[in-house]
């Protein structure tokens, strides 16, 4: 029977987890829950490598015992592990008794095999990797890791013989072309084998922290060689042979790019030794900067995990490392990036989405959703098109390609609910039929697109998934039974807001305030989905009311009150094709989507725009401008440069569409 077993690299426990490691985490935990979405049997492994000197270390200065130190480390970890909703299934530390046993078994075996042999070492060590480097490992005489200068050492060793695998190795790669991924990392360790290969220490002497030596025991095992044996003993190698049996060898070992040589060549050469079978697969990852730096502990270059789940959720934190960061390739992460990304996938996109859905279905069908029976409607297709590259992609670990399917499907349902104009068929006795199918179909899409959505934001998509009328729990779903396009009646739940839009504040202040009159290019606009705006799901908006008219020089009140200002949030935008300055936006002004064309493209991107309140001239005379008929203007001052500054909404949740501006 198909199984999968999947581990990441265990964890140094002297100082708290920082955000690339949490990025492996939570990479392999989305690998996982896919799998289990797939209806695979799935283990799960993590967990902490405490026999390492940085962790005895550690525990001195605190004046704590080392196993004492370990065990509050281990809090610490498991409490972010939780935050961000990571779903191992077991949690190993190589202070426990069945890690002892398979350590000791292993090394055992290999001496069995005569690949053990005591000499000396003399050369440099890198502390902080507990690793022994060579001249060439070094940049500038120091660890290319760490920017430290390894310490120079001599003592007696026992040796591990990887130079007698080294022609095997070569012969497992060719015979293997996926087992090391992605590919540069492949080619990294061929050039390392084709090089040629140096026995490496597998002991300490001198040194009480850490597992003795079966035979000699007054050293132990080298923290690496140690640690490498955590993914056999968690699945019971040398304590439980059947359970061994079931889940060895590993499916996948997800590890950082630096520690790569260590997982696809040292640990594949001691189960050569050792007469066991080969992990199947290894992924080496690439590093989180920040801001062009490699997040490290040594270097000061950490970002707390807890503190970016805090700001804006677990999700959020999820989906912006799986979505931007091209798996296997380097990647960099700051505030003003994540908050970015919050607004445009989450606010703008998703929620806003999730939003419009569950206004529509109450406002028109009281939240029941009836699908016509026929053909497929196009959003059908376009949902089977994307649940085939979601799953192609997943299965070869390209996660940010799989999670890029996702969301364009969103996109498409965004779309058709433009084209499709529900607010219009609603107003359509003869359409009503066409109604029903519509709102069928973008909920449907919504909810195919949750399914898939789920492994990287589990909390979040299971409440979708619920609001679009999902019964079962989520381990009763299968991603190849529950994406198939489906004609059941359903009734849809509301719920508060998924994700508010941040206001990010221009560093600009503005000066001077002008409305900008039609006939120019500096013209506004703004257009939305009618009545159903992406502010919550609890009520639909209003219908409008209208206000009056202005002029730039000085009005009675009479003239004033002539000019109609509403409230009014931004649905979609997009650039008109030969302007540098003009957007097409579109806005729900609480009675309705309109087109406006706006002068601010200088200023704001699209993706900027959507899901911004702001505040329209709505009883302007409808003008053309590049083509484009505007129904409107959007208020802006100007900042010192000239540049647009958009006039928004405080409150939005207060001011919802159509409210007016007096």
């Amino acid at each position: 029977m198909e199984r999968f077993y999947i581990t990441t690299a265990i964890d140094y426990v002297n100082s708290r987890p920082h955000l690339g490691t949490a990025y492996e985490k939570v990479t392999a935990d989305v690998i996982a829950r896919y799998k289990r979405l797939c209806g695979v049997p799935t283990q799960f492994v993590m967990g902490n490598d405490e026999h390492s000197q940085n962790v005895f270390q550690r525990a001195e200065e605190l004046g704590l015992a080392p196993e004492a130190f370990c065990d509050q480390m281990e809090k610490v970890f498991r409490e972010v592990w939780a935050k961000l909703d990571v779903s191992f299934d077991d949690f190993i530390r190589t202070t426990e008794e069945r890690h002892r046993i398979a350590v000791t078994t292993l090394v055992r075996r290999i001496e069995e095999a005569g690949d053990l042999y005591e000499g000396e070492y003399e050369g440099w060590y890198c502390v902080s990797c507990e690793a022994f480097k060579q001249d060439k490992d070094l940049v500038d005489g120091e660890c290319p890791v760490h920017r430290k200068k390894p310490e120079w050492i001599k003592e007696k060793n026992y040796f591990f013989r990887l130079t007698k695998y080294r022609d095997r190795l070569l012969a497992y790669y060719q015979a293997n072309p996926k087992f090391l991924q992605p590919d540069v990392r492949r080619n990294e360790m061929l050039r390392l084998l084709e090089r040629g290969l140096e026995d490496i220490s597998v002991s300490r002497t001198g040194q009480q922290w850490g597992i003795p030596l079966p035979f000699d025991s007054s050293s132990v095992v080298y923290v690496w060689f140690d640690a490498l044996i955590n993914y056999i003993a968690a699945v019971g190698y040398g304590s439980d042979e059947a359970r061994f049996a079931e889940w060895w060898p590993v499916d996948l070992h997800v590890v950082g790019k630096d520690i790569t040589r260590f997982h696809a060549v040292v640990w594949p050469a001691m189960l050569m030794s050792a007469g066991l079978p080969l992990p199947r697969r290894v992924f080496g990852h690439g590093w989180v900067n920040w801001q062009g730096q490699r997040m490290s502990k040594s270097l000061g270059t950490n970002v707390d995990p807890l503190e970016a789940a805090d700001r804006f959720g677990a999700d959020p934190l999820r989906l912006y490392l799986v979505k931007e960061i091209a798996y296997g390739q380097d990647g960099d992460f700051t505030w003003e990036r994540f908050e970015e990304r919050y607004n445009v996938d989450l606010a703008n996109n998703l929620g806003n989405l999730v939003s419009r859905v569950v206004a529509m279905a109450y406002k028109y069908r009281d939240g029941r959703l009836v699908a016509k029976t026929g053909n497929q409607t196009p959003l059908a297709v376009r949902a089977g098109e994307a649940v085939m590259r979601y799953r192609k992609a997943m299965d070869q670990q390209e996660l940010h390609v799989g999670t890029a399917a996702v969301f364009g499907l969103i996109d498409a349902t965004n779309e058709f609910i433009t084209r499709s104009e529900p607010w219009v068929l609603a107003k359509m006795p003869d359409r009503q039929g066409d109604l029903d199918s519509v709102l069928f179909d973008i909920s449907e899409a919504l909810r195919i697109a949750a399914l898939m959505l789920w492994p990287v934001m589990p909390s979040s998509c299971a409440d979708i998934l619920r609001r679009m009328g999902e019964k079962q729990p989520i381990t009763a779903l299968q991603l190849g039974r529950d994406t198939v396009w489906s004609n059941v009646e359903r009734q849809v739940v509301k719920g508060p807001q998924l994700w508010p839009r941040l206001e990010i504040q221009n560093p600009k202040i503005a000066e001077t305030i002008k409305v900008e009159m039609k006939g120019t290019e500096e013209t506004m606009t703004s257009d939305i989905e009618p009545d159903t705006g992406p502010i919550t799901e609890e009520t639909a908006t209003p219908d409008g009311e209208e206000a009056s008219g202005s002029e730039s020089q000085r009005l009675s009140f009479e003239e004033f009150v002539k000019v109609e200002l509403r409230v009014a949030r931004v649905v979609m935008a997009e650039a008109i094709p030969k302007s540098k300055k003009l957007l097409r936006v579109t806005v729900d002004d609480g009675s309705g989507e309109r087109t406006l064309v706006s002068g601010i493209a200088r200023a704001y991107s699209p993706e900027d725009l959507v899901g911004r309140s702001v505040v329209i001239v709505a009883n302007l005379e409808k003008a053309r401008l590049m083509g484009v008929e505007s129904d409107g203007m959007i208020l802006a001052a100007t900042d010192p440069d000239g540049r647009p500054v958009l006039l928004t909404v405080d409150e939005p949740t207060a001011a919802l569409p159509g409210s007016i501006v007096r």
